[in-house]
């Protein structure tokens, strides 16, 4: 009596005609309904986790600019103890420098900023006068074409209840944040190679080892590379325009340094930041200016000096082989700023230039790669 045939059990591969064993069977393929919802999944997690995933991602960011400066200390002999805490100490040190002379005109927008709005809304009614009269015409011949409603709209009242306690609670937390961030660095700094060489010994494959090494020094060297460039370029778009509203608009030096300091930050979030700075700058003219011509002169200085950065500078210095396809940056901003805000604009790029040169190392990722340019 024959024993009965397991269907689902997985059959052997059987040599062919040549002898040569046939070619395995094509792996399975998940759903896409489970590839969505894993993604939705990973999304949640990315998002109800921020408090703990981005003070270590900020630290890995930093601890990749600082990097470059620590070896070139490291061959003047010395120790890379030393040269971590000398460059975050001067990294601090820069911060609260830069910060303690722009708190004061910062403050002083913060308070005016009630009657500069004030008085801006009779000029901006000026400029839309036109539209306003051209909606209003509409109105009128939609009202006589269908007659008048009596029905009145509906209006909804919102309250908000003020906790005096909220900035109490969140102080704390925030200043936990930075510290978290300031001994991270400093411990990526210091011992962040001693650990990537204990997980690499943990790799059974010594092709995998060789390959984990490429892909882990191609993104120190080329994140590194990229952030210090932007950076370098971005800060110097920053002073440029300082020095055009403080020698061609006589805006007061503090007040000139801290809209340079606005350029210099939103500038590391391609098309966002410039499009908030160009708003910024709008508002600023008008508020400043009683001449609409004159009111508009900084925003034209800003987006002049963001073309003129964006088109030539930073093309001709990092050259095509950090060059980003503008639609998956555009989503790759979406996604990440809408995970976790302000800080997800800023790692977006960087993530963005890592996944990149990962799927240009793994074999058969190359078009992946492509794709991203």
């Amino acid at each position: 009596m024959n024993a009965p045939i397991d269907a689902s059990a997985p059959v052997p591969a059987t040599p062919s005609a040549t002898g040569e064993p046939a070619p395995p069977a094509p792996r399975p393929r998940a759903p896409m309904s489970l590839v969505v919802l894993a993604t939705l999944a990973v999304a949640y997690t990315l998002w109800a986790s921020q408090d703990l995933i981005l003070p270590v991602l900020l630290a890995m960011f930093f601890a990749l600019i600082g990097n470059p400066i620590i070896r070139l200390l490291q061959r003047i002999r010395i120790p890379r103890f030393l040269a971590a805490l000398a460059v975050l100490c001067s990294g601090i040190a820069l911060t609260m420098l830069l910060g303690q002379q722009l708190v004061q005109p910062a403050g002083e927008w913060i308070r005016e900023a009630p009657r500069e709005l004030r008085t801006l809304a009779p000029k901006l009614q000026k400029l839309t006068k036109p539209v306003q009269d051209a909606n209003k015409a509409a109105e009128n011949i939609a009202r006589a074409a269908g007659g008048e409603s009596t029905a009145k709209p509906v209006q909804i009242v919102r309250t908000e209840a003020n906790d005096p306690y909220k900035s109490l609670t969140a102080t704390p937390r925030v200043v936990a944040g930075v510290l978290a961030v300031v001994l991270l660095t400093f411990f990526f700094m210091v011992y962040g190679q001693d650990l990537q060489r204990h997980a690499i010994a943990l790799l059974p494959d010594r092709q995998k080892k060789k390959l984990t090494v490429e892909i882990l020094q191609a993104i120190e060297t080329e994140v590194s590379r990229y952030v210090l460039t932007i950076s370098a370029i971005n800060a110097v778009v920053g002073l440029v325009f300082a020095g055009c509203l403080f020698f061609l608009l006589d805006v007061p030096l503090d007040e000139a340094l801290l809209w340079g300091t606005m350029a210099m930050l939103l500038n590391f979030a391609p098309y966002v930041g410039p499009l908030i700075g160009i708003a910024a700058m709008l508002l600023m003219g008008f508020a400043s200016y009683d001449e609409t011509l004159r009111a508009l002169v900084p925003a034209a200085i800003y987006l002049g000096l963001h073309t003129l950065e964006g088109q030539i500078v930073t093309p001709i210095v990092l050259g095509r082989r950090m060059a980003l396809s503008p639609l998956v940056l555009i989503l790759a901003l979406m996604v990440f700023g809408w995970l976790w805000g302000i800080v997800g604009l800023l790692l977006a790029v960087p993530m963005l230039v890592c996944v990149k040169i990962v799927l240009a190392r793994l074999e058969g990722m190359e078009g992946w790669a492509r794709l991203l340019e």
